[in-house]
């Protein structure tokens, strides 16, 4: 099979339990669209992004998207909550299979420090397969902003990678930027979908592995559905994007050794320079 059909779930949620109406969504994207082998919801839509609303997985809310996923025979990534986890929190995305089986559990690298408050980085890479049809990869909102996070996952053989987000600040723009290039960059479909109402601004997007614009949603709920061809992700990275780039091959055959991930990331004296990561306060106000 080399197509595979995705509903993106841009809801417009408030701060509160929206469980019950996660599992109506579900059901009616089902309905309207029987053809749907997957359904991503927004990061932290569930139940907002308050930490001390954390819960262990497998846990109560875990267990009502297994039961959607069984209900309606979907893949189901259903953004992320909140995991407690050996004392720890973490913003943890589940990836339930159509028989309502947990396959994996990513935990978000790279929380939105210093904002994100008392969430510990995940530290594992998530890929996941669809038999017959692909492999998938799983990040989580900041985590883009980190080039490292989606080569690593198309080194690991990702095909389509998955990136639930909440976002609500005036950066939304710049994101779309960063998951068209990481498409291109990457060949591969890049699949990004924001919350909106209470919890984000929307304007999710789907880009193709030459970093084509499938569809940029608005503001407000929005239901994203799209075809992606996973034979053009293939003929891309073997042949490049319109016989052009074939930029994974290169990355491949390079003998480049780069010095941030030789010697550490902390060993930079221009980095180190920068000083502590922190909130900005009054004493970094900007200045002309």
């Amino acid at each position: 099979m080399s197509r595979f059909a995705i509903a993106g779930l841009q809801l417009d949620l408030p701060r509160a339990d929206n469980l019950d109406r996660f599992d109506r969504e579900i059901d009616s994207v089902r309905k309207r669209f029987p053809w749907v082998q997957m359904v991503v919801i927004g990061e932290l839509g569930v139940f907002g992004p308050d930490p001390a609303l954390a819960q262990p997985l497998p846990g109560p809310a875990e267990e009502r998207f297994r039961a959607a996923a069984a209900r309606n025979k979907l893949w189901l990534i259903p953004g992320s909550l909140f995991e407690l986890r050996d004392g720890k929190v973490y913003n943890t995305a589940p990836v339930i299979d159509p028989a309502g089986r947990v396959v994996a559990r990513y935990r978000k690298m790279f929380p939105f420090f210093p904002y994100e408050k008392g969430v510990t980085p995940g530290s594992e890479f998530v890929v996941f397969d669809v038999p017959g049809v692909a492999r998938f990869g799983v990040s989580i909102c900041y985590d883009m902003w980190f080039p490292e996070t989606t080569r690593t996952l198309a080194w690991l053989g990702a095909e389509v990678i998955l990136h639930p987000t909440m976002t609500n600040t005036i950066d939304r723009d710049v994101e779309l930027a960063i998951a068209r290039a990481n498409a291109a960059i990457n060949q591969c479909w890049f699949v990004d979908i924001n919350v909106a109402g209470d919890l984000g601004f929307g304007r999710s997007g789907i880009y193709g592995p030459g970093g084509e614009v499938v569809y940029e949603a608005g503001s407000g709920r929005e239901i994203l559905t799209a075809d992606l061809d996973i034979g053009h992700v293939r003929a891309t990275r073997r042949r490049g994007w319109h016989g052009l780039t074939q930029t994974l091959k290169s990355f491949r055959d390079s003998k480049v050794r780069f010095p941030p991930y030789l010697e550490g990331h902390n060993q930079s004296d221009a980095l180190r320079a920068l000083g502590p990561l922190a909130m900005p306060d009054l004493n970094d106000a900007p200045t002309g």
